[in-house]
C-alpha cells in the first residue's frame, strides 16, 4: 500500500497557523455533553489541536483561568446536527442538540480562524440542509478505481483492506465539510468485492464502521445483487424466490452481528450488463423491497441508483432514447417502495454530461424517498486534467423547478425532504479522491471535493462563497491573486462547455475513456451516432413529435423544452434537431455558433493558464508546476476539440467560417 506522504488538503493547520501565535491559554469545557462519547472525542481534539498551534499558554483545565475559553454546550432546540455558535474576546460557545452538530460546530470554528476570523467574530448559526449527504467510491478491491483520475484506491490493493493514518485524514476531512455518509466500493460489484459481506472481511469492515463513526460518519457498502448466486450458491437471483428470499435474510443477519454500525447499501441493477430484477421479468421496486425487508430489522437503508436502461437497444429508430429511460422505469411504481429505501437519481438523464436538463424523476417521483447523485469525478468534464470547477452546475441543479408543488417545489426541496416530508432523502456524490499525494490529482479539483460537502450541507452557499472558502483555506494569496482564482474557477465550467459539446448536445467523447473528442464516438456508436447530425442539422427531437421526452416534465416545463422558440439555448440542441443555418439569440447561425464557440473555448483555456502562471510568487513551486503541467495538457485538449468539432460539421453542412478561419 502507498505509504508516501500527503497533503492535509484545508485542514493543514500547520501551514496556516505557524506564525500566528498569542500567549493566551485556552480550555475547552462541555455542558451537557459527556466527554467520553466518541465525536465528542474527535471534536475536542480538533479544537485543541488548532488552539495549542494559536496559544503558547497551552490547554489549561482551569476555565476561569483560561485566557480563551470553548464551551460545547448541548441546547435542544436546535435541529438535528445543526449548530450555533456565539463569542466575545474571551469565550466562545458552540452549542448543538446532538454530537454531530458539535462536530460540524468544531469545524466551523477551526475554518474560520484559519481564513483570518478573529476569536470574537465567530458567529454562526447553521442546519443541515439535508439529511443524508453522502461520497460514493468507485473502488475496486485490486487497488484500481472506475473513472479514477487520482491515483489508485486509498482502502484496497490486491483484494486487501487497509486502514490507516490516510483513512482517518480522509474521515476528518469528510467530517469537516458536513458528509456523514460514505459507500467505499464501486457500484459494479465484481470479484473480491462480494465478499466484503463475509467473513473474510467483516473484521476491516467493522473497524473501518467504527473509524467513520468517530466523526459521525455511516459506513455503506456497495452490493452486488446477484450475490445469492455468487456467494450462497443459489440458481438465481430473483427477488421473488423464497430462497433468495431466505438467503438475504440470514445473510443481513450476519452482516449486522458483525458489523453493527454499517448504514446500509448501494445497488445497482439492470444497467450496463448488471443483473437485476427484470433478469426475471420483476420491477425495480420488487428488487429493493425484497432489500429493504430484510435489513429493516437493522435499521438499515437500501440506496437503489435508478441509472437503469437497456445498453442493447437499436439506437437507429429515431424514437428510442436512453433518456427516457429511468422515468419510464420507475415513475409507474412511484409509492410502492418501502421507506427504508431511497431512489438515487443521476441529476441529469443520460450521464454526467456538462450540460444536461435535470432529471424529470426529481419531483417526477412524489411519493418516494428520493436523493441527488451528481459527479464530482469529472468522468466526462475533463477528468481532473482539465480545469472545471462544477458547484455552478449543482446549484443550477438545485435551485431548477419542477413544478411537483405550487412552491417549495426546487430540486433542493425535493431531495432534501422538505417537499415530501421525509427523512431519507438528500444528496451524494461520485467522489474524485485516489491516493495521489494531494488526494485529487489536479490540486485546484480539490475545489469539487470542498464544494460539494458544503454544498450538501447548505444548499443556499453560492458557487462564489464556496469557491473564495476554498481558496483562502488552502492557499496565501493576496487579495488580487484571490479574486483572480475565485474568478477562474467560476468561468471553467463554461469555457470546458465551449471547447467540448456546448447547446446541450453532449457525449462526442471518445468511448470508454471519456477523454478527447470522438465526434461520433457515443459508446453504442454500432447503433448509430448520438448526436444524429445530418447534412441539415444536427440535435435530437425529444418533442411530442420526436422520442416524447420532453413529455416527461410537468405542463410547465414540458410546453417550455417542447418549442424550439422557448427552451433555453443551452439546452437547445438536448430537445431539438436543428438547422445549421437558423439564427440563435445572437443572431448567430447555429454553425457559426459551433465555430465560434470551440475557438473561443480554446483561447479561454489559454487565458486560465496565463492567469495562472501569474500567480506563480504565492503559489507552493510544487502546487505551481503540477498545476502548469495540467493546463498544458487541457490546452492541448482544447485545441483537439476545436480541430475535430469543428473539421466535423464543416464537413457535414459544407458551410465554411464567415471569420474565414482554418478549420479543415
Amino acid at each position: 500500500m502507498n505509504d508516501k506522504n500527503w497533503s492535509k488538503l484545508w485542514l493543514d493547520y500547520d501551514k496556516k497557523l505557524s506564525n500566528e501565535q498569542s500567549e493566551d491559554s485556552f480550555s475547552v469545557a462541555f455542558d451537557g455533553f459527556s466527554e467520553d462519547h466518541r465525536i465528542i472525542k474527535s471534536a475536542k481534539n480538533e479544537l485543541t489541536e488548532v488552539f495549542s498551534k494559536l496559544f503558547k499558554g497551552g490547554y489549561t483545565t482551569e476555565i476561569e483561568n483560561a485566557g480563551k475559553s470553548v464551551c460545547i454546550k448541548k441546547t435542544d432546540e436546535i435541529k438535528n446536527e445543526g449548530y450555533r455558535i456565539s463569542a466575545d474576546d474571551s469565550k466562545l460557545t458552540i452549542e448543538a442538540s446532538d454530537e454531530n452538530g458539535v462536530l460540524y460546530g468544531a469545524f466551523h470554528v477551526i475554518k474560520s480562524l484559519l481564513r483570518g476570523t478573529g476569536f470574537a467574530d465567530i458567529k454562526a448559526d447553521e442546519v443541515p440542509s439535508n439529511p443524508l449527504r453522502m461520497m460514493n467510491h468507485w473502488d475496486n478491491m485490486d487497488g484500481s478505481i472506475e473513472r479514477g483520475y487520482s491515483g489508485r484506491s486509498f482502502f484496497f490493493e490486491n483484494d486487501n483492506f487497509y486502514i490507516n493514518d490516510r483513512t482517518r485524514d480522509y474521515a476528518r476531512m469528510m467530517a469537516s465539510i458536513g458528509i456523514n455518509g460514505i459507500v467505499i466500493n464501486n457500484v459494479n460489484v465484481k470479484n473480491a468485492a462480494s465478499y466484503l459481506i463475509t467473513e473474510r472481511y467483516f473484521d476491516k469492515v467493522s473497524e473501518l464502521s467504527e473509524l467513520f463513526a468517530d466523526y459521525g460518519i455511516k459506513l455503506y457498502l456497495s452490493l452486488n445483487f446477484a450475490s445469492p448466486i455468487e456467494l450462497g450458491g443459489l440458481e438465481v437471483c430473483d427477488p421473488l424466490d423464497e430462497n433468495v428470499i431466505s438467503w438475504w435474510d440470514k445473510k443481513f443477519k450476519e452482516v449486522y452481528e458483525n458489523v453493527p454500525l454499517l448504514g446500509g447499501f448501494l445497488v445497482k441493477a439492470d444497467s450496463e450488463g448488471r443483473p437485476g430484477p427484470f433478469t426475471y421479468g420483476r420491477n425495480q421496486a420488487d428488487g429493493a423491497n425484497m432489500l429493504a425487508k430484510a435489513i429493516a430489522p437493522y435499521n438499515g437503508i437500501i440506496i437503489w441508483r435508478c441509472f437503469v436502461y437497456n445498453c442493447t437497444q437499436d439506437w437507429r429508430d429515431y424514437k428510442t432514447d436512453r433518456a427516457r429511460a429511468g422515468y419510464d422505469y420507475f415513475k409507474g411504481l412511484d409509492g410502492e417502495f418501502l421507506d427504508n429505501v431511497i431512489l438515487q437519481i443521476k441529476n441529469g438523464p443520460m450521464d454526467f454530461q456538462i450540460r444536461e436538463p435535470v432529471s424529470p424523476l426529481l419531483g417526477g417521483l412524489t411519493k418516494t424517498n428520493q436523493m441527488l447523485e451528481v459527479q464530482i469525478a469529472q468522468e466526462y468534464t475533463g477528468h481532473q486534467i482539465d480545469l472545471c470547477y462544477l458547484m455552478p452546475m449543482f446549484k443550477e441543479v438545485l435551485d431548477f423547478h419542477t413544478h411537483c408543488k405550487s412552491e417549495g417545489d426546487t430540486v433542493a426541496d425535493v431531495v432534501s425532504g422538505r417537499a415530501l416530508n421525509n427523512k431519507n432523502a438528500g444528496m451524494a456524490a461520485v467522489i474524485n479522491t485516489g491516493d495521489d499525494a494531494n488526494w485529487t490529482g489536479n490540486y485546484l479539483a480539490a475545489a469539487n471535493l470542498y464544494g460539494f460537502g458544503r454544498l450538501a450541507y447548505n444548499t443556499e452557499l453560492s458557487s462564489e462563497d464556496i469557491a473564495r472558502e476554498w481558496i483562502q483555506l488552502s492557499f496565501d494569496l493576496s487579495k488580487e491573486n484571490e479574486e483572480k482564482l475565485v474568478s477562474m474557477l467560476l468561468r471553467s465550467r463554461e469555457i470546458y462547455e465551449k471547447y467540448t459539446s456546448p447547446l446541450g448536445i453532449g457525449w462526442m467523447v471518445t468511448p470508454h475513456e471519456h477523454y478527447g473528442p470522438s465526434v461520433d464516438g457515443y459508446e453504442y456508436s454500432r447503433w448509430g451516432t448520438y448526436h444524429r447530425a445530418d447534412h441539415l442539422g444536427l440535435g435530437v427531437d425529444r418533442t411530442d413529435k420526436g422520442t416524447g421526452y420532453a413529455q416527461q416534465y410537468y405542463p410547465e416545463n414540458a410546453d417550455m423544452y417542447n418549442d424550439s422558440d422557448t427552451c433555453p439555448e443551452e439546452l437547445l440542441l438536448f430537445f431539438h434537431h436543428i438547422a445549421y443555418d437558423r439564427k440563435l439569440k445572437d443572431g448567430r447561425t447555429l454553425i457559426q455558433y459551433i465555430y465560434d464557440s470551440h475557438f473561443e473555448g480554446e483561447a479561454q483555456a489559454e487565458e486560465l493558464y496565463e492567469n495562472w502562471k501569474s500567480m506563480e510568487k504565492e503559489i507552493p513551486s510544487e502546487v505551481f508546476a503540477l498545476v502548469c503541467h495540467r493546463f498544458e495538457m487541457q490546452i492541448a485538449n482544447a485545441k483537439e476539440w476545436r480541430d475535430q468539432v469543428n473539421s466535423y460539421f464543416y464537413r457535414k453542412s459544407g458551410i465554411p467560417d464567415e471569420k474565414g478561419r482554418d478549420i479543415f
